[in-house]
């Protein structure tokens, strides 16, 4: 299984618009950060994790192959606002959206004429799937398990398949959802900034601890801002088995 970092920005992205930093001027193509987003490929199957607004341009230069699902993690724009992207794969079958019921809802308010019950020609084929935390969802091959976190105050999804498990945007985590996470040894998740301290968001010294206390082989840090630095220099201000993920990164799992 192969996960590839469409995205690792946060809802700004990098370049911010108007800043002048030597992070947002730089050359250096790992310092550029679409919205954050991941896909999920086999041999068999392809899944995306979030489909913000920089969908298009993150799924352009890939092959042309059918997805087989979308796991949502929240209804926030940036996490969301490409969904009506992929109707371009619909030709290759209906796509199925997964999302706690706060996300469904909001999908369908936000994008009605893609859930309706009366579609017009050239829409997006979507089937929205509720789904709850801790129960076990299956796509082709992959045994998915949604576990719940916390994005200050609002519930959203992380994900755990295999070995894997894919969280953003987590501020806090139940002690309840721990046991979900035990055996992992690839650990995404988000690490806003290294300071000032967020309402929302963890930062790196967060997300450290976080990895260090699931015991992950390795962990990579997404959700990432400009604050973080130039790419070449805050890597080696990582411990061991830990690091800045960058867009178009793959890994093994």
């Amino acid at each position: 299984m192969k996960l590839r970092f469409l995205g690792t920005g946060t809802s700004n992205g990098v370049p911010v618009l108007g800043c002048q930093c030597e992070v947002c001027t730089s050359k250096d193509p790992h310092d550029n950060r679409l919205r954050t987003a991941a896909m999920i490929e086999t041999e068999q199957t392809r899944i995306l994790i979030d489909c913000g607004p920089d969908f298009r341009q993150q799924i352009l230069p890939l092959p042309f192959r059918k997805i087989n699902g979308i796991l949502i993690t929240h209804i926030h724009y940036d996490h969301v606002g490409g969904i009506d992207d992929v109707r371009p794969y619909c030709m290759l079958g209906d796509i199925d959206v997964f999302a706690n019921k706060a996300t469904c809802q909001g999908l369908q308010h936000t994008l009605p004429y893609c859930f309706g019950e009366h579609l017009y020609p050239g829409v997006p084929r979507l089937n929205l799937h509720n789904i709850e935390p801790h129960q076990p969802l299956i796509i082709n091959e992959l045994r998915i398990t949604p576990i719940e976190v916390m994005h200050g105050q609002l519930p959203i999804l992380g994900y755990r398949i295999g070995k894997l498990a894919y969280i953003t945007d987590m501020k806090t985590i139940s002690e309840v959802e721990l046991p979900y996470l035990e055996g992992v040894e690839a650990l995404v998740v988000n690490a806003l900034r290294w300071e000032p301290e967020h309402h929302s968001h963890q930062l790196v010294s967060d997300a450290i601890a976080f990895g260090k206390r699931i015991k992950a082989k390795q962990t990579y840090l997404t959700h990432l801002t400009h604050k973080i630095g130039l790419h070449a220099e805050a890597e080696h201000l990582l411990p061991e088995g830990f690091h800045f993920a960058y867009d178009g990164l793959e890994i093994e799992v």
